[in-house]
Formats: C-alpha cells, structure tokens, sequence
C-alpha cells in the first residue's frame, strides 16, 4: 500500500483523508448496504486494508473478521490483489477471523439454542478483542459480513441477531471499537427482516449505500455511493458534510470514484 498516493473521494467522505495520525473510524459504527445489481463488497474490502495498514502508530490496528459470506481463501485473495496479505497479518496476530460458513443455531423450537449459539459467537469476539487490547492493539476494528446471512445462520431469529449486534455496538463505546458491517438491502421483505435494518441504520454513525445508476447501466460506470453522516462534529467544533454522492468503477485491483460527468 502506498501511503503517500493522492487520497480518493471514499477516504475523503469517510475522513480518512486526515493528517496527524488520527482514528476518524475509531468509536463508530459503518453500515455498508448495498443490492444484488450492484455489490458494496468492495468498499469492505478497502475498509479492510485501511484497518490494517494504519499511518500511525506502526502496528496498532487489529482486525475481528466475522465472516457468514466467504471462507477466508476468498478474502485473502482479494485483498492480496489490493496489496494486504491475510495470511501474514493473521500470522502477525492483527487479524482475527471467525469463518461462520458452517455455523448454525440447531434446533427447531429452542430459542435458549439460538441463544447460546449466538451468546457464545459473541463470547468469542469479545474474547478476542479484549486479547488484542491486552497486547497494547489499541485502534481495533471488528467487521461483520453479512448481516442478511447472520440471519439465515441463526434461522431467521433477528432477535438474537440484533442481541449480537448491539453487543458488538457497546464495544465501540467501552474499548473505542469500530464496527463495519455489511449488508443487502434488497434481502429483507419480511417486516422482522425490515426491523433489522431499520435497527442498524439507527446504530449506525455512517451509512455507505451501493446503489446502481439512476440513469441505468453504463459500461464505465458500475454504480454510485451515498456516503451520509450522522452530525458528528469535528476537532475544530465544525461538522463534517452530511452527505457525499459519487460515481465508481471497480478494477481488479482497485476502485475508482468520480463525481457525475468526470469520468474519462
């Protein structure tokens, strides 16, 4: 990665265009959305590689990936295109990865089963962190990937989904945790389904939406993002800018972002 190249309108909307070493991340919580048409996984991806290849301090950020879409062979392969090696972070201790693909809360009327399957996954994750805090990893991210599978997983209990989540919330407040966690918004139809959503919008310090052209499909042009803050104010006591709006381009091996009509 390198650190020096011109910031890109995603880092801007999402304050990671800061000087001095800061966190803008730290303490929030980042709901990425997006829709069959057009996929939000890679601005996951980047969150991913930005939450391991920190400015300052060298080797701070820790990463807790809880994975319900892809093994980890999946997301090692991506993020080695972008220049972030899985292997050799989980090999360093930054990286904790919980492959969720075959978990699931048996039973077919015990909600205490439910319970104790999605009790013990946060267990786990809390474990985790509170690891990595002890060995002085002090910008911790945890990311969710997806929350419309967490639900199939736990067998449409979006009660204990939402359980799980709010705790993972409370680490941002007591450890300074940040909380990225992707999901598709055309998943839910079900009113159970929509109080989730609805729930993690709420919680939600940053919404980042993927979202296809409102003009249709372009051959240049994958689709455009809505990034929108919650009034959160500034060092300076100046808010930042409620919300940014911008076209993308997905590569191989990066993204492009551009305003409407700029793209060359």
């Amino acid at each position: 990665m390198d650190l020096h190249r011109p910031w890109n309108l995603l880092d801007q909307a999402l304050g990671l265009d800061e000087h001095g070493g800061s966190q803008p991340l730290r303490g929030k919580v980042v709901l990425i959305e997006d829709c069959v048409k057009t996929s939000g996984g890679f601005v996951l991806h980047h969150l991913v590689k930005r939450s391991l290849s920190p400015d300052s301090p060298p080797l701070s950020n820790a990463l807790v990936f809880i994975a319900f879409s892809q093994p980890f062979s999946h997301y090692d392969r991506v993020l080695r295109k972008l220049g972030c090696n899985l292997a050799a972070q989980k090999e360093n201790k930054r990286l904790v990865f919980f492959d969720m693909l075959m978990f699931q809360c048996p039973g077919e009327n015990g909600e205490k089963v439910v319970e104790t399957g999605l009790a013990s996954l946060y267990r786990k994750v809390q474990d985790a962190v509170n690891s990595l805090v002890a060995e002085e990893r002090n910008c911790i991210t945890i990311v969710v990937d997806d929350i419309s599978l967490m639900e199939v997983a736990a067998n449409g209990c979006s009660d204990e989904v939402l359980s799980f989540l709010h705790y993972c919330h409370t680490l941002t407040s007591e450890l300074g945790c940040t909380l990225i966690a992707l999901n598709h918004g055309d998943v839910y139809f079900s009113h159970d389904g929509s109080t989730t959503l609805l729930r993690m919008e709420y919680l939600a310090n940053i919404l980042v939406r993927a979202e296809p052209l409102a003009t249709g499909s372009a051959v240049d042009v994958h689709g455009q993002l809505t990034i929108s803050w919650k009034g959160i104010p500034e060092r300076q006591g100046i808010s930042r800018s409620q919300v940014h709006n911008f076209h993308f381009r997905v590569k191989e091996n990066s993204a492009e972002y551009f305003y409407p009509g700029t793209c060359s």
